[in-house]
């Protein structure tokens, strides 16, 4: 496995898919590489949830980091096509977080929470020593819909048409951009722009946006991997191919520039608040429209054909198996520490 970032499918298939407890059948959709969410069949309903790490990055400003540890988790509940509705979530917090820092970041995430029909239903909250930013928790997420219509992590099919929100590096650029500016010899208004791309990383209200107005057959955030490894992840899950034009994949204002810059991939690069939306082509043009009507960048980037694989230009690429830009992080953290 990667020493930094997710197990890889190697990993995970060999120690965690053969070791997971009881084996219910209320599980719908259990743990897989990849895989954003689980679903559970209570009664009539489908419960849709998953789990993450909470990150907080002082250094964007505490209700700007809250907002975006929020939107992480919520997000990978969003892709189902149900809404988030209730959360669990758990602060391991740092001994130097005080209390009004504290009180900034839980009254952000109060207010989103509120304004996307989300409850908080239950939690943990203490200080610890040994634990520092950015990992101070972990949440669980929960939404309750129907089993016919949740978006399927591997229903892509033959004939659909493949969107793009946003483009490949948005998360990585802005957040490097941000944190770390100083460290990047590139012109001020080159950092501006990467800077500015930490405004793209939201993607909840995007998501839900894109399965009410589908059909939406498969969809799937851009997070470690980037959209290379979203990409794979998809094509594999459904056991199709899929057919990109490089020509047609969105590349926002510093983002190149950025990754050219420490010679690293965008298509590699976590890009939270990017969505690759696999959609019959009855919906296309509805789906774009839903999108557009909210100031989101969608592109339609290709198709799903018989097959296996993603395919880019007639050549294959296959996944990139970590994210370089954990590297990237951990070398201008070093440096800015010492």
């Amino acid at each position: 496995m990667p020493e930094l970032g997710k197990v890889d499918r190697a990993f995970f298939d060999r120690h965690v898919a053969p070791n997971l407890g009881a084996d219910r059948d209320d599980v719908r959709i259990g743990p897989r590489h990849g895989v954003d969410f689980g679903v559970l069949a209570v009664d009539e309903s489908a419960v849709v949830l998953a789990t993450d790490p909470l990150s907080i990055l002082p250094a964007l400003g505490l209700e700007r980091a809250a907002r975006f540890g929020l939107d992480l988790i919520l997000a990978d509940v969003a892709v189902s096509g149900v809404a988030p509705s209730h959360l669990s979530i758990c602060f391991t917090l740092p001994p130097e977080m005080d209390d009004e820092s504290f009180a900034t970041v839980w009254e952000t995430i109060h207010e989103e929470c509120r304004e996307l029909g989300v409850a908080v239903t239950t939690g943990h909250t203490a200080r610890y020593s040994e634990c520092s930013y950015p990992w101070v928790g972990a949440a669980t997420v929960l939404g309750v819909g129907e089993h016919e219509t949740i978006v399927r992590p591997d229903g892509a099919r033959s004939g659909d048409r493949l969107l793009l929100t946003t483009g490949p590096g948005a998360e990585a650029v802005g957040l490097l951009a941000t944190l770390f500016g100083d460290e990047i010899a590139l012109p001020e208004d080159t950092l501006e722009a990467a800077r500015a791309r930490f405004d793209d990383v939201y993607c909840v209200r995007d998501a839900l946006t894109a399965a009410a107005a589908g059909p939406v057959t498969a969809m799937h955030d851009v997070t470690e991997g980037g959209l290379t490894g979203a990409l794979n992840e998809m094509a594999d899950g459904a056991g199709v191919r899929f057919e990109i034009d490089r020509d047609s994949v969105p590349i926002q204002p510093g983002i190149e520039a950025v990754c050219s810059h420490f010679g690293i991939d965008p298509w590699h690069i976590s890009s939270c608040g990017s969505l690759v939306l696999a959609v019959d082509p009855s919906g296309v043009d509805r789906v774009r429209r839903a999108l557009e009507d909210r100031e989101t960048v969608v592109a339609d980037i290709g198709r799903v054909e018989a097959g296996e694989g993603v395919v880019v230009d007639g050549e294959a690429i296959t996944h990139p198996g970590s994210d370089p830009a954990w590297t990237v992080y951990a070398d201008l953290a070093s440096r800015t520490d010492d």
